[in-house]
């Protein structure tokens, strides 16, 4: 989830160190939008370190990117802690006299305030009636809480606990709940490679988006993650490798996938193999590039021999109360459809959900859009997903909750 988070020029802005750093852990991308007041408390190195996202108060910085309303229109949630009452003043009458004004004013997420000033601040009816109208439309508060203030006072206005905003704003944003909590989850993700000589290998057009997005939604939703990836970019595995619930396990041919699967299978409550695996390799792997000068004749002929089946293996080797879902990615031929293609291979791979999709030159690798057809073991369709690759993870999720609650 992209969250902003916004901090005033209060003293409970250290406290809101804790809040980005929770925030970060649960694997959520922050960027944080402090005032220049706020920079008097917390310097922008802090915030720096921990959102790992560069930080600016200024509408003037970044102006190639329109950055002072792009913020705003990437947020999924907007949190503002401490809220002082002079930032909620200004709120409710939409000025954007800096960064953090015009990103309010141009986010349509849900924007929570935690409120945190002086009781008597608190209680001037001329912050009552903003924060009146900051409800009415829409803007959700968390707090104050009474207690202990700054200089020995004591009442209403003290800056609610980081993990009391945090749960409120995931809420108020409505964060997947952690449905998937306890479950532990083995997911493939990207291409294998195999090699032909030191510089050439066979592969396939995998990114790996939606085995990453498969092992995020599931971490997201509470489960405990272990991510195999094939040749996945750095780039998009970044955010899996940040999240505190995956853990990412390297593997580059189908050999070595295999092996890093077997390794984590047995204590795995649920196995999704969403990588592209090689059905072939070449026999016998040259020590050195092949050349021309070399080669017999005008071309080159490669001996290939069939990779073991992953899915197949995980299928029979599957203990009680375990699942396993496959991804199939299908051109049909004349004739015939995807549902046929997915029938017939579900049947063949015995796996408890078959994820299939259509494949082509611009369609399923390498693009950020997915659309699938859940089959059950029986070929039954349970689902057909389409959307983002994210969407139909998610959607991939409710399958196996589903499934796992009608094998029990």
């Amino acid at each position: 989830m992209f969250v902003v988070v916004g901090v005033t020029g209060g003293i409970a802005a250290y406290k809101t160190v804790h809040l980005v750093r929770l925030l970060v852990k649960e694997g959520h991308e922050v960027h944080v939008v402090p005032t220049d007041d706020a920079v008097r408390f917390v310097g922008l190195p802090t915030w720096e370190a921990i959102s790992r996202h560069s930080v600016t108060t200024s509408v003037h910085d970044d102006v190639a990117r329109v950055r002072h309303v792009s913020l705003g229109q990437s947020a999924d949630l907007v949190i503002v802690a401490p809220a002082t009452a002079n930032t909620l003043a200004k709120m409710a009458t939409g000025l954007a006299d800096d960064l953090l004004g015009t990103t309010l004013l141009a986010t349509t997420a849900p924007v929570v305030v935690a409120p945190a000033m002086h009781t008597e601040m608190w209680r001037h009816p001329a912050t009552m009636a903003n924060i009146a109208t900051l409800r009415a439309r829409g803007v959700i508060t968390v707090g104050p809480a009474d207690g202990e203030l700054t200089g020995g006072d004591s009442g209403p206005g003290r800056m609610s606990e980081p993990e009391d905003i945090v749960a409120a704003a995931l809420a108020a944003a409505g964060a997947p709940e952690a449905d998937l909590a306890g479950l532990r989850a083995v997911v493939t993700a990207g291409g294998t490679r195999e090699p032909i000589d030191p510089v050439r290998f066979i592969g396939n057009r995998s990114s790996g988006k939606q085995g990453v997005a498969v092992a995020l939604a599931a971490a997201d939703r509470g489960a405990d993650v272990v991510l195999i990836a094939a040749y996945v970019d750095e780039g998009v595995l970044g955010e899996a490798s940040a999240h505190p619930r995956v853990r990412v396990v390297r593997a580059g041919t189908a050999a070595e996938l295999a092996a890093a699967v077997g390794h984590e299978a047995g204590e795995a409550d649920a196995i999704v193999m969403a990588a592209a695996v090689a059905d072939y390799r070449v026999a016998d792997v040259s020590e050195a590039k092949l050349t021309k000068d070399a080669a017999a004749g005008p071309g080159v002929t490669l001996h290939l021999v069939e990779n073991d089946d992953i899915l197949a293996g995980l299928v029979g080797a599957r203990r009680e109360g375990q699942t396993v879902v496959g991804f199939a990615a299908e051109t049909p031929g004349e004739g015939e459809t995807l549902l046929d293609r997915g029938r017939r291979k579900a049947a063949r791979k015995g796996a408890d959900l078959l994820a299939v999709n259509q494949v082509g030159w611009a369609q399923g690798f390498e693009v950020d859009e997915n659309e699938v057809m859940i089959l059950d073991a029986s070929g039954g369709v349970v689902a057909t997903p389409r959307g983002s690759k994210r969407e139909v993870a998610d959607a991939l999720w409710d399958a196996v909750r589903e499934n796992r609650g009608k094998t029990k």
